[in-house]
């Protein structure tokens, strides 16, 4: 069921699916994508619990944000929607950035579980390369409208992002752009050893975009935290290993609602 919500002071659109007396799920995607690319783990989870699926702000049928935000102003508009949509102690489960949004949520407040997939969270390490890139930039952008005008400058500078930057850099808008830029430096180690929910890692050994070694700091920082890494798997560890996916976060997710189902009822006295 495709829903729309105000939250955060913008539209947010989303999916409803399983049954109404299920456990809440929330799904929220990697950056550049929307809800539809984790629409796997949707229907993994579907028969058995309630899942609100989302598109973040900037993303799919949801409207930008109105300025330049950080992981902060997302966390507040998903705890809004939370909150409007009435949804009681969900599990949150975040892929790649919105890992992010799921690592803040939780270290302020205990959700049910959280499931962190390929996540975001701790800023990278930068070669040399990268700050040459940077900084040679900054110098262009400060330069380039003195020599060429500030119309040509900034054609200039336009191309120069485009052949620079990264993919999803390069398909965004300038404000996503800006959103990128500031959240991806976003540090969140010191918030982890604050999360109090059973954690769950699910990453590929052969991810680039947040190496393993993100995950190895995660289980370290995060009390109640265990990871699962499939050797064959990069970024997107739940499409590139589907079954060992939904193997692990069946264990960790359903089968104990299964053991709950089973017990036999108690006599009244």
């Amino acid at each position: 069921m495709e829903k729309e919500m105000e939250s955060g002071g913008i539209k947010l659109h989303y999916d409803v699916t399983g049954p109404e007396d299920g456990p809440a799920v929330l799904l929220m995607h990697g950056w550049g994508c929307t809800h539809q690319t984790v629409d796997s783990i949707a229907r993994i989870l579907a028969p058995r619990m309630r899942v609100y699926n989302l598109d973040l702000p900037g993303h799919g049928l949801s409207a930008e944000p109105p300025a330049v935000w950080g992981v902060e102003d997302y966390t507040r508009c998903i705890e809004e929607f939370i909150t409007k949509e009435g949804i009681k102690d969900p599990v949150l489960i975040g892929h790649s950035f919105g890992g992010r949004i799921a690592i803040l949520a939780s270290s302020r407040k205990r959700y049910s579980k959280i499931v962190l997939v390929d996540a975001a969270g701790i800023k990278p390490r930068r070669k040399l390369s990268y700050y040459i890139k940077v900084y040679s930039y900054k110098g262009a952008k400060r330069i380039l409208p003195l020599l060429l005008g500030k119309e040509k400058g900034e054609i200039m500078l336009e191309k120069w992002r485009k052949k620079r930057g990264s993919a999803d850099y390069a398909a965004s808008s300038p404000i996503m752009r800006a959103i990128m830029s500031r959240c991806v430096n976003e540090d969140l180690k010191s918030v982890m050893p604050n999360i109090q929910s059973s954690t769950l890692l699910i990453w590929g050994e052969k991810d680039t975009a947040t190496p393993l070694s993100d995950a190895k700091t995660m289980e370290r920082l995060i009390p109640d935290a265990g990871l699962v890494a499939f050797p064959d798997a990069g970024h997107y560890s739940f499409l590139d290993n589907p079954g060992g996916f939904r193997a692990v976060i069946s264990e960790f997710l359903l089968k104990p609602l299964s053991a709950e189902s089973n017990k036999s009822p108690q006599p009244k006295l």
